[in-house]
């Protein structure tokens, strides 16, 4: 059956690679018709891997500074950082964050719907779907990641960008993965039982039980 479901996946990549694709936009329609484009269907094209490596990052770079396609609200831009961390560009995360610092400075506790707008206001201003920097600063700052199932392997591909420095932890089922990011050296905890890589420029370092130091220069 897996045979069967991997012989299907290419297919539906391929098949989305023929429908959508417009050469001469670069970039992916919402139909085949190409009358219409947006963020979305670019964004789901590379975390689908129809399109990888260079031409993904340079697609989601496209898509990111293109005003002419229809634009992600807050819920799905969840999904284009995460296209961006994918593709190498999660250095930008943080930069891409002044609408919620707007919330923030407009006094709200918790994240609007969508933007405040005079015709549109937001029906709420206390939305899950608007919540992902809660996730995705532990996720693509620190870079903690699960990629094994249940969380038995960790991933810690960290994301600074302007910062100088970051610290946190997260819940783990067996404890806790803390992660501590200095201007020379990295500190990552791992539970008991628990491995993982530490990634950051390019080089790639194991991560044994307990206490990892790991330099950044």
């Amino acid at each position: 059956m897996a045979g069967v479901y991997r012989s299907r996946e290419q297919q539906l990549r391929k098949t989305a690679q023929q429908l959508y694709w417009d050469p001469a936009r670069r970039l992916y329609a919402d139909t085949p018709s190409k009358q219409k484009y947006s963020q979305h269907t670019n964004t789901l094209a590379v975390l689908g891997a129809v399109v990888t490596g260079a031409q993904a990052r340079d697609l989601m770079l496209r898509v990111l500074n293109e005003p002419t396609i229809a634009q992600a609200t807050f819920f799905f831009r969840f999904y284009v950082h995460q296209a961006l961390r994918m593709v190498g560009e999660g250095n930008r995360y943080l930069d891409l964050l002044d609408d919620w610092r707007g919330m923030i400075a407009n006094g709200l506790t918790t994240f609007a719907e969508w933007e405040e707008r005079p015709i549109d206001p937001p029906r709420s201003d206390c939305h899950a779907w608007s919540a992902s920097p809660n996730i995705e600063i532990f996720r693509t700052v620190l870079g903690i990641d699960s990629v094994a199932p249940g969380f038995s392997r960790v991933s810690v591909r960290p994301h600074l960008g302007k910062l100088k420095a970051a610290k946190g932890s997260i819940p783990h089922p067996k404890g806790t993965v803390q992660v501590d990011l200095q201007a020379q050296l990295a500190t990552v905890v791992l539970p008991a039982g628990v491995s993982g890589d530490f990634e950051w420029r390019g080089i790639r370092k194991a991560l044994t039980p307990g206490s990892n130091r790991v330099s950044l220069v």
